[in-house]
């Protein structure tokens, strides 16, 4: 699979994500200074949990005194769940968020200087000085069903007092619209991405698709569906999806 057919000029590139908000996204700053064209298109998209559901799970809100946020999603979902079950979220709460982003967004729902935030860079661990400071506290952790583990198994390796709570679910998108469509690059951010594009179509072949995969995770998923990872990020000298997707094109568009 490896032939110069696969080496052949970008053109055209499918991003697995929606489309951005602001003219200022770096992918249309590439779409612009290669001349190709980008499309966005998510292959998952994420559900509520209804509060019937949530109830089920016997989870009293009022019991919590701190909530740890790791998306945006999250933190929608728990101020939508809050809401649904009729509970007022005390003044006093705390909240962990992963990223300055996510701290950030709460103030959709809260007046943020009132209320204690704290935020890391990108990890749990990056909170670990915080979270040391605050272990009293009995932590709710929102998230989806196919959460990342890597929040989860910190919290429980330094013994904090946590409960996970299920108030999301990821859902393949129906993606029957681009059967005909072919695109030179194909962008996944998730091990979801790649699920929803086999239960969409099961017979796909890769042929002389080009596949840019960001995350350890994502790559580990396209590998074991036998594809190749044409173009891998984070690198040490691409750190973000678009700039391994510059240099790649750079050197195949010459």
């Amino acid at each position: 699979m490896q032939s110069e057919a696969r080496k052949r000029k970008v053109k055209s590139i499918l991003v697995t994500l929606p489309k951005p908000d602001t003219e200022k996204s770096p992918y249309f700053e590439l779409a612009k200074k290669y001349n190709v064209k980008v499309d966005f298109r998510s292959f998952i998209h994420v559900e509520g949990v209804p509060a019937k559901d949530f109830r089920k799970e016997r989870i009293n809100l009022a019991d919590y005194t701190a909530v740890i946020f790791t998306s945006r999603n999250a933190a929608d979902h728990f101020f939508r769940i809050c809401e649904e079950m009729r509970h007022e979220v005390p003044a006093e709460m705390k909240y962990f968020c992963l990223s300055e982003n996510i701290a950030l967004y709460l103030q959709k729902y809260i007046q943020y200087r009132k209320r204690k935030i704290f935020f890391g860079k990108q990890t749990a661990s990056d909170l670990a000085e915080v979270l040391k400071k605050n272990a009293a506290e009995k932590f709710l952790y929102p998230c989806s069903d196919v959460a990342t583990e890597e929040t989860q198994k910190f919290l429980q390796e330094n013994g904090y007092n946590f409960t996970t709570a299920v108030l999301f679910r990821t859902v393949c998108s129906d993606l029957s619209d681009l059967a005909n469509v072919f695109y030179d690059i194909i962008v996944f951010f998730s091990p979801s991405s790649i699920q929803s594009l086999y239960k969409n179509f099961p017979d796909f072949e890769q042929n002389t698709t080009r596949i840019a995969a960001f995350g350890a995770s994502t790559q580990k998923a396209i590998q074991e569906r036998n594809l190749i990872v044409d173009i891998p990020a984070p690198m040490p000298n691409a750190p973000s999806m678009t700039m391994a997707i510059e240099q790649y094109i750079k050197m195949v568009n010459k």
